[in-house]
């Protein structure tokens, strides 16, 4: 059995069907196409599948599908001309870049997308803020230092050049 559902994507309208028990992650990645955001755990424990819901990390591994009706969902694909000209990285995209703060990659878009949530509401945070809004993020190749200098960066960015940023 499949419901027919119109979800808005990173700014689009995309009508999919798809079975009943679907999660927000499996109808992003399988049905959609969008494969950035990643199916770690399943269980929500390790925040590889962070994307924003409303503006708000969630953790799409454990939100049903038809949550997201009626709500704008963001994926680390939508942040790419967030705050930037079309096509340009998000300052955190560059941040991380920049800082090393990506190895194999796995965990960067769920950490992208839980430090950018921040970001917008603070361009300004402590490194325990950082720590906080990046508490349910595991990364097991690093020991985390240059994700933190990394959203340190793309805040001081952001408050430096706020209309490119």
């Amino acid at each position: 059995m499949k419901d027919l559902l119109t979800l808005r994507i990173n700014g689009d309208s995309h009508e999919v069907a798809v079975p009943t028990h679907f999660t927000l992650l499996e109808t992003l990645r399988y049905v959609i196409g969008l494969t950035g955001s990643k199916q770690g755990c399943d269980k929500g424990d390790c925040g590889a599948c962070t994307v924003w819901l409303d503006g708000e990390p969630t953790l799409s591994c454990i939100t049903p599908a038809y949550e997201a009706v009626d709500r704008e969902v963001r994926t680390v694909e939508g942040l790419v001309g967030l705050h930037t000209a079309p096509g340009v990285p998000h300052p955190l995209q560059d941040a991380f870049d920049l800082c090393g703060a990506a190895q194999c990659g796995f965990c960067t878009p769920g950490i992208l997308m839980s430090a950018a949530a921040l970001l917008e509401e603070n361009t300004a945070p402590t490194r325990e803020e950082v720590k906080e809004a990046l508490s349910g993020n595991l990364c097991r190749c690093t020991g985390y230092t240059k994700i933190l200098d990394a959203v340190e960066a793309a805040a001081e960015r952001m408050r430096r050049h706020p209309a490119d940023a």
